[in-house]
C-alpha cells in the first residue's frame, strides 16, 4: 500500500485543527540513496510517500506529516523529525484491543512493521529486478514517538540545524568501496586549514543567495553558525555545517565552492566575490547528494516552541543584515 499519487503538502500551521486531539513528534532517519528526496511527488518513491503510507496501513486513514527539514534525492538522514496530528479515534485505536498501550510508544512499534511493508511496495514500484530484492528493507527507522504540544511545529519551532558532508580527497586511484556510497571522491588532496580559513568568511547573518537556488517569495537570508572541515581517524573530511535554516540546495553548493576553491580551480577573489556581492550565477557547482547527511535538528525548551515557530515565520528582510 504505497501512496505515490500525491503532491507536496502545504505548510503547517501551529494552530490546532478541529478533528485532531493530539499531535505526535517522530524522530527517524533513512539511507536516502533510492528515494527521490523527502518531499511527497507525483508517482515518485520518496521518504514522506513511504512514511505517511505506513501511518495510513496503522490508521486506517491519510494523515499528512511535517518534517523539520526536507531533503533532496539522494541525501540521507541520520536524525530527521516530523510531526502529526492525530484524531481521538486514532489515539484509542492505538491503545490496542484491551486500551492498556501507551498510544505513542505503541505507534512507534508498529511503524516498524508498516514501514517493511511499504518499502517492499516501493521497491516494487521501482521496478527494481529479483536480486535486489530487500534492498530497501531498513532504509528508514523510527527512534522515538511521543506526544508534543499543539505548539510544536517539527519545521518552525526548531532553532537550528547540522548537516554533515563527507569527502575521500587525494582518491586519484579510487575512493574504499566501502566509503563510496555516503562520500565524495575527490581527485586532488584538500587542506583542512586553508579550507576553514576561507569558510570563516561565510559565517553569521547574511544574504546567501550565491550560494542556492531561491523558491519563489522565500528569502535567503539566513544565519550561517558553523562551517567546518576536519579529517576522522578514517581519513574521510566531515564537513560541519550549523544554521538556524537552509536554503534549497545551500550546503552542497558551499560544498562544491569551497571544494572549488581548495584544489585550485577558483582563487581567493573568485569566492570573495560570491561572498560579497550575493547573485545567482550558472556556473553553480552542486557538491553530489549522496555525500550529505541531516545530522541534527535543535530545538528549544517546550514552553518555547511557539514562540519560536512565530518568529521562525517572519520573513527576514535585508534591512537586519546593516
Amino acid at each position: 500500500m504505497l501512496n505515490v499519487s500525491e503532491g507536496v503538502p502545504k505548510n503547517s500551521s501551529v494552530e490546532r485543527p478541529l478533528v485532531a486531539a493530539h499531535r505526535v513528534r517522530i524522530d527517524c532517519a533513512y539511507d536516502g540513496s533510492l528515494f527521490s528526496g523527502w518531499a511527497a511527488q507525483p508517482h515518485l518513491v520518496t521518504v514522506q510517500g513511504v512514511l505517511e503510507s505506513a501511518l495510513e496501513l496503522i490508521l486506517r486513514s491519510p494523515h499528512r506529516v511535517v518534517v523539520a527539514g526536507r531533503t533532496d534525492a539522494g541525501v540521507h538522514a541520520e536524525a530527521q523529525t516530523v510531526h502529526c496530528d492525530l484524531t481521538e479515534a486514532d489515539w484509542d485505536r492505538l491503545k490496542g484491543r484491551t486500551g492498556d498501550d501507551d498510544p505513542a510508544p505503541a505507534l512507534a512499534r508498529r511503524l516498524q512493521g508498516a514501514l517493511r511493508r511499504c518499502l517492499y511496495d516501493a521497491e516494487e514500484h521501482l521496478g527494481l529486478p529479483k536480486n535486489l530484492a530487500g534492498i530497501l528493507q531498513g532504509a528508514i527507522q523510527v527512534h522515538s514517538v511521543s506526544e508534543v504540544p499543539f505548539e510544536f511545529d517539527a519545521r518552525f519551532s526548531a532553532t537550528g540545524r547540522r548537516y554533515v558532508y563527507r569527502i575521500a580527497d587525494g582518491s586519484a586511484n579510487g575512493v574504499n568501496p566501502l566509503h563510496r556510497t555516503y562520500t565524495w571522491a575527490v581527485t586532488e588532496p584538500l587542506d583542512c586549514r586553508q579550507l576553514n580559513e576561507a569558510a570563516t568568511q561565510l559565517l553569521g547573518l547574511r544574504d546567501f543567495l550565491s550560494f542556492c537556488k531561491p523558491r519563489e517569495g522565500a528569502t535567503t537570508i539566513r544565519e550561517l553558525r558553523e562551517l567546518s572541515f576536519s579529517r576522522n581517524d578514517s581519513g574521510i573530511i566531515e564537513v560541519r555545517v550549523v544554521a538556524d535554516a537552509f536554503c534549497h540546495h545551500m550546503v552542497r553548493s558551499l560544498v562544491g565552492a569551497l571544494v572549488l576553491y581548495g584544489t585550485g580551480r577558483r582563487d581567493a577573489a573568485w569566492l570573495r566575490e560570491r561572498i560579497e556581492n550575493p547573485g545567482r550565477e550558472a556556473s553553480l557547482t552542486l557538491a553530489p547528494p549522496h555525500a550529505l547527511a541531516l545530522a541534527e535538528i535543535y530545538y528549544p525548551h517546550p514552553e518555547l516552541y511557539g514562540t519560536q515557530a512565530e518568529r521562525a515565520r517572519s520573513r527576514r528582510e535585508e534591512s537586519e543584515l546593516t
